[in-house]
């Protein structure tokens, strides 16, 4: 199943998501060339991750170095339609660890989020939208941890009921959240 396939089959779990889907889905129709590219300025696909423990009481997150936060792993497109793929590939370069996988093979979260102008090696990022589509990833907490340099100053586990104390984006904690009910859902339905 491509990228778009897979944001058709994804079921909304409310008004901002069906909303945000639509939005997503019209956009890709109207830039089927680019949208799985940056050079698309006004907006493209991310793949996140957000990585719990087994147990589901903690998530694995990076110090993000532009946002100065901590935040969930993920990245851009960058031309591949696999979007679970990029999910995991960015989660083990953003984190070091190397034994990962999916919850679930489909797409847990569908949301629209402004990255603000920014300074990225150098350069002037202009404001633009994140078309972003999320998955749930499971790690073992005993892995070696190690921090990419080139986009976190950090990496650790963080307990559940203290994400806010963390994260400094009151929005994305809401998308945070969000995937930590549909990962007990999950676990709990099919266990």
């Amino acid at each position: 199943m491509n990228y778009k396939e897979a944001i058709m089959a994804y079921e909304p779990i409310n008004e901002q998501e069906a909303s945000e889907k639509k939005v997503i889905l019209d956009y890709i129709n109207q830039y089927p060339h680019n949208i799985l590219l940056r050079e698309n300025e006004f907006g493209h696909m991310t793949s996140s991750g957000f990585i719990m423990n087994k147990d589901l009481t903690k998530t694995l997150m990076i110090h993000h170095n532009i946002y100065n936060t901590w935040a969930w792993t993920g990245g851009h497109a960058d031309g591949d339609e696999d979007l679970l793929y990029v999910a995991m590939k960015e989660a083990k370069e953003e984190t070091g660890v190397t034994k990962i996988e999916p919850l679930m093979e489909e797409i847990a979260s569908i949301d629209i989020l402004p990255v603000w102008g920014h300074v990225k090696k150098g350069k002037y990022v202009a404001t633009h939208m994140h078309l972003s589509v999320a998955y749930i990833l499971i790690a073992d907490e005993d892995q070696d941890l190690h921090i990419n340099k080139a986009e976190n100053s950090g990496v650790k586990w963080i307990e559940l009921e203290e994400l806010e104390a963390h994260c400094k984006e009151p929005q994305i904690v809401d998308v945070y959240y969000k995937l930590i009910e549909k990962a007990k859902s999950y676990r709990k339905k099919n266990s």
